[in-house]
């Protein structure tokens, strides 16, 4: 059992499925834009600049870093809300 639970958890943070998250959270963060984008101007600014700041760093293999900048994208949308 503890072998499997190792095993998981080093599953759980590889680089290939963190490269997976990375365009559906793009693709999340596009619909909500389309959808309900923030009324206030600076607060979709940042959420446009964190969002291409994401996709690069997907681009460039970065995938733990894309989902931290894109997550914090999300955050902002799911806050303005």
């Amino acid at each position: 059992m503890r072998r499997l639970s190792l095993v998981f958890a080093a599953l759980l943070f590889s680089p290939p499925l963190w490269a997976m998250h990375c365009p559906a959270d793009m693709a999340q963060i596009d619909q909500m834009l389309k959808t309900a984008p923030p009324s206030d101007p600076a607060v979709l600014a940042q959420v446009q600049n964190l969002r291409a700041e994401g996709e690069a760093l997907h681009k460039a293999g970065d995938h733990t870093e894309s989902v931290k900048v894109l997550g914090e994208a999300l955050q902002l949308l799911q806050a303005s809300e």
